[in-house]
């Protein structure tokens, strides 16, 4: 199989069985115009195969090291075979609303801790790391909170909950980031560093977007307050729509998700978002594009 066969678990089967076919399918994901040396960056002289090996070791003609397709990218140094790496990314990237650790541990037997720090690696593959350009045209900006209710505080209570903000380009991209208050200025720095000048932005009543019509095309906010959530095509409809996807995920699939942690999380819900035009496997070799210059220890 090559990256141009679609990728589904009938044509994933014969993978997880053989290391061998899984490294080499991800060599044709990582090199698709032939195999590069990450030590140097020899690309000319094509590196070579060390023969007898029970792996796909090979050699650079260059720099004379020796390398496999996992060297400068999240796999390197693990002890999980890229069968079963494989197989996980398949999971995550097809499972709508996030995949618990506990779920893959059972399927591809392996212990919890190594599952969860599976998953980990790969939101961090997922992470479309400093934003390109910004978002433009029809912007939608919300905030909300990640975490459950403390008890004896009321439905109110903020203290234990993760602050959110949303921007989402119609027919287009997301961006979410972990912030670390709700307040004017880290709302509209937010906003100011994301979304083009020339955008027209759309957000609810909230005190804290005051004054964004002065640095943007248009600035119209919705009254839900007073019942208003459609007026003309002002609305924030597509961003609470995200909201209510990363929130199900959160509660209905992970639980529980720390300050910590959060930013990864919000980078696997992103990814799934930013390529919903995508069928799964496309989805996931699109993530194991992304593999390369990745690197996260459990210590990190």
């Amino acid at each position: 199989m090559d990256a141009a066969e679609p990728l589904n678990l009938a044509t994933l089967a014969p993978y997880l069985s053989d290391k061998e076919k899984a490294a080499q399918y991800l060599e044709s994901i990582r090199w698709p115009d032939g195999v590069v040396c990450p030590k140097c960056g020899e690309s000319e002289r094509e590196p070579y195969r060390l023969k007898n090996q029970k792996r796909r070791l090979w050699k650079c003609r260059a720099c004379r090291q020796q390398f496999t397709v996992t060297v400068g990218t999240i796999f390197e140094s693990s002890h999980i075979g890229l069968d079963k790496w494989l197989l996980a990314f398949y999971l995550l990237c097809s499972s709508k609303k996030g995949m618990s650790a506990h779920q893959l541990h059972r399927s591809i037997g392996v212990t919890y801790k190594t599952a969860w720090f599976m998953f980990h690696r790969i939101r961090h593959a997922m992470d479309q790391g400093p934003f390109q350009g910004q978002l433009s045209g029809i912007v939608e900006v919300d905030e909300t909170y990640i975490g459950g209710r403390a008890r004896g505080k009321g439905m109110g209570y903020k203290g234990n909950k993760a602050p959110v903000v949303s921007l989402v380009e119609r027919q287009g991209n997301v961006r979410s980031m972990h912030i670390a208050d709700v307040t004017s200025y880290t709302l509209k720095r937010a906003v100011r560093e994301h979304v083009a000048a020339d955008s027209r932005l759309m957000t609810d009543e909230w005190a804290g977007y005051t004054g964004l019509d002065r640095s943007f095309a248009s600035h119209e906010t919705v009254k839900h307050a007073a019942a208003e959530y459609v007026r003309g095509d002002a609305y924030t409809n597509t961003v609470e729509s995200y909201f209510a996807t990363l929130k199900r995920g959160i509660e209905g699939v992970y639980h529980h998700v720390s300050r910590e942690h959060l930013s990864r999380y919000l980078s696997e819900f992103d990814f799934r978002y930013n390529t919903r035009g995508m069928s799964d496997g496309h989805r996931t070799i699109a993530a194991l594009a992304q593999t390369e210059g990745k690197r996260l220890r459990y210590a990190d």
